[in-house]
């Protein structure tokens, strides 16, 4: 079935996390480096905007609930913009409801993961997504 990945798989490849909790963007990007990702972080979705247009990664991963702009207004951004569209989006959340998941993928997200996520998880959602993403 899925092949476990090791560090060689996805070092250099851009990975963007953007979550208003420092705690999660410090465990993603801890989890992510330690695979040999290059991790850009954002608190929210107007700061992940200008930081994506700056460093083009190859998957983002984005809470919905941020203050100012949230995680299906900047999906939906990202998804209406011809360069970056192409990009893989998961949405992170602690919600589970069939209502979030619909609304996430109405705004053109590829995945959703529901915090807290695990390492496996994370890793399971990029597997899934790099070969899309290159």
């Amino acid at each position: 079935m899925d092949q476990p990945i090791n560090a060689t798989d996805l070092a250099g490849l851009k990975v963007m996390v953007i979550d208003d909790s420092k705690t999660i963007r410090r465990t993603a990007e801890t989890l992510l480096k330690q695979e040999g990702c290059e991790v850009i972080t954002a608190t929210d979705g107007f700061e992940a905007l200008g930081k994506i247009a700056d460093h083009h990664p190859r998957i983002i991963f984005i809470d919905i609930m941020m203050p100012r702009l949230d995680g299906y207004q900047t999906c939906a951004l990202i998804k209406h913009n011809r360069i970056f569209k192409e990009i893989p989006v998961i949405m992170l959340s602690s919600k589970d409801g069939l209502f979030d998941r619909a609304r996430g993928r109405i705004v053109g997200s590829d995945q959703y993961l529901t915090k807290p996520f695990t390492r496996e998880e994370l890793l399971a959602a990029i597997r899934r997504h790099r070969d899309k993403a290159a």
